[in-house]
């Protein structure tokens, strides 16, 4: 019986070579009973034993012809593993993504506040004449309007503004705007002041604009932080901000002021000096 236990040892070593380590089902599987001298010792069906050995050898040889060579169970399972690996690399990188989005927008919300209220320009200062000028409170919404028929003979004042088409005999002090279309013979004092086609015999003085409109003549001082003149006036005009003298314009007196502008065709009969301008005219010539 050593002539099959050689045979078998022979078949299994060749088997072995032609198949890889690891595959199923093949010759090197085979186990030997344990008690191999009691099986050698015992009767052997060689026809059958024979049988035995031709069909694994035709299963292992067809499998080795069509290259289906088995996987071991440690082979099989690094083959699922795989699929999970990408996918879990996959999952990896979106996740790292996600992350550093999200890093990226809690850092812009942290280095990008909201920016604070913005503050409100200081107000621009206003410029104050060196003439005495009555203080100014806080104007109403009432208008006054004194009628071409009306005559007062006396001061007014109002909280409000006040048109005059009528004749006033008087002062005049109102919180708002002034208005005069008609007559007046006295001083103004006012938080505006314009002069349409009127006569005012008086000194103007005003915290605002005075606009002396065409076809007006006003015989006094202007005091105000800015001026418009297209009519008469005679006096001097002191005004801390910028004086513009249009075409119908006549002055006669000096201008006083931080700017001027002349258009072609205006009168002027007197001084003109920027003494309010930012610029160090003794520091240029010095």
């Amino acid at each position: 019986m050593g002539f099959f236990k050689d045979f078998k040892d022979d078949f299994s070593d060749a088997v072995d070579e032609l198949v890889p380590e690891g595959g199923n089902e093949t010759a090197s599987d085979y186990k030997e009973p344990e008690d191999l001298n009691d099986t050698l010792d015992a009767e052997i069906d060689v026809d059958d034993e024979l049988s035995k050995l031709d069909g694994l050898f035709e299963q292992v040889s067809k499998k080795v012809e069509n290259g289906d060579t088995p996987l071991s169970s440690n082979d099989e399972e690094k083959e699922e593993a795989k699929p999970d690996k990408k996918e879990s690399k996959h999952d990896k990188k979106k996740s790292k993504k996600k992350d550093k989005e999200k890093t990226t927008m809690d850092t812009t919300f942290q280095t990008f506040t909201p920016d604070e209220p913005a503050k409100e320009p200081a107000p621009a200062s206003v410029f104050t004449s060196s003439a005495p000028t009555a203080d100014i409170g806080t104007a109403s919404d009432e208008n006054a309007v004194i009628t071409k028929g009306m005559t007062i003979n006396g001061n007014l004042e109002s909280t409000g503004s006040i048109n005059v088409e009528g004749t006033i005999n008087g002062d005049i002090t109102c919180n708002g705007k002034l208005v005069i279309t008609g007559f007046v013979e006295g001083n103004s004092n006012s938080a505006e002041f314009f002069a349409d086609a009127a006569k005012v015999n008086g000194e103007v003085h005003t915290t605002g604009t005075a606009k002396i409109g065409v076809g007006s003549v006003v015989k006094g001082n202007i005091i105000a932080t800015s001026a418009v003149i297209a009519g008469a006036v005679k006096g001097d005009i002191d005004v801390q901000g910028p004086v513009v003298v249009d075409t119908s314009a006549v002055v006669v007196g000096n201008i006083k002021s931080r700017s001027v502008q002349i258009n072609n065709g205006a009168v002027i009969e007197g001084f003109c000096s920027q003494t309010y301008s930012d610029v160090d005219v003794d520091g240029v010539f010095g």
